[in-house]
Order: C-alpha cells, then sequence, then structure tokens
C-alpha cells in the first residue's frame, strides 16, 4: 500500500442531486415525458436541463440508485439530496414541471439566473 499519496478533488458542476429508485424505474418501463415513452430519471434530466445527469458538467445530477423500499404502484419514488428528509412518490404520467417543482429545482433554477 502507498503512503502519502494525495486525496485529489475532482470539480463538478452540480447545483443539485436528485436520488430516483432504479426498481421503480424498471417496473414503470416509461410512462414519463412528453409522449409517456421515458424513464422519469430521462425526463427529469431533460425537463430541469441537467444534461446527461451524472456529467460532471451538468448543472443537475439525476442518479439511479437501489431500492428506497417503499415501493408504490404506478410511481417512482426520488429524493432531492439536499433535502433528504422529504421523499416524493410520482405517479406515473405526471406532468415532469409539477414533478420539478415539488422536487424544489424550480426554484434554485430561478435564483440562478
Amino acid at each position: 500500500m502507498s503512503k502519502d499519496r494525495p486525496i485529489k478533488r475532482v470539480r463538478a458542476d452540480w447545483n443539485d442531486v436528485v436520488l430516483v429508485c432504479r426498481k421503480c424505474s424498471r417496473k414503470l418501463d416509461g410512462g414519463f415525458g412528453k409522449d409517456g415513452e421515458q424513464s422519469f430519471a430521462k425526463a427529469l434530466r431533460k425537463a430541469s436541463g441537467g444534461g446527461k445527469g451524472k456529467d460532471r458538467k451538468a448543472p443537475l445530477a439525476v442518479i439511479e440508485v437501489d431500492c428506497f423500499d417503499v415501493c408504490p404502484k404506478d410511481a417512482v419514488v426520488a429524493v432531492n439530496a439536499s433535502r433528504p428528509r422529504e421523499w416524493i412518490v410520482v405517479p406515473r404520467g405526471v406532468a415532469m414541471e409539477a414533478a420539478v417543482a415539488r422536487l424544489g429545482l424550480a426554484a434554485n433554477d430561478a435564483e440562478a439566473a
């Protein structure tokens, strides 16, 4: 084991991080976005202008994580990492603008502008 290896810092441009249940997303197989054919994570990235989501240069990171053990029917569980006490259950087909606002992402975009 190497001694005295420095801890490096990697820059990211993320303003927000949203965690989305991978299991819920897989069970729904789409149901979000303009035509209802996108996963929640993909539709959220597009609706919020977040780019590729895991890309370090995107303003928003949407990361699919293991199960939250809530398992709602016809919905996805999502958490804004800056609000860990508030988990939201997003039903299939909900307007993405409503999901963005409920996650508290719309206010942050307005402050940045």
